[in-house]
């Protein structure tokens, strides 16, 4: 079942994040990662901050994303990002919205 990484990016310094996007997205495709989503936040809505770019990667299933998040090419790009760049992550199982219930 595909597993999604929601992302909201804040650049502190846009040094750094043009040296951590290359290399984070490379790790990304090398661990069968794909872009669904890639777009400036135009603001927060319902108790949110608004963060520079909102991203949706999804992963083949949830064990590719933790192979992709402590890989050693995107520990290099965490590296490279360091406290300049913010990235709020969430990893997510992929459901069908068939049946669901909050209860």
């Amino acid at each position: 079942m595909p597993a999604y990484v929601v992302v909201n990016v804040d650049v502190l310094d846009e040094e750094a994040g043009l040296a951590y996007a290359p290399v984070a997205q490379a790790s990304i495709r090398y661990h069968g990662g794909r872009y669904l989503v890639m777009v400036p936040t135009p603001g927060a809505f319902e108790d949110g901050e608004a963060a520079a770019l909102f991203m949706v990667v999804e992963f083949p299933d949830m064990d590719r994303i933790w192979e992709w998040y402590d890989s050693p090419e995107y520990r290099r790009a965490r590296a490279i990002r360091g406290d300049r760049v913010r990235a709020g992550t969430v990893f997510v199982d992929g459901a069908s919205p068939e049946g669901f219930s909050w209860s």
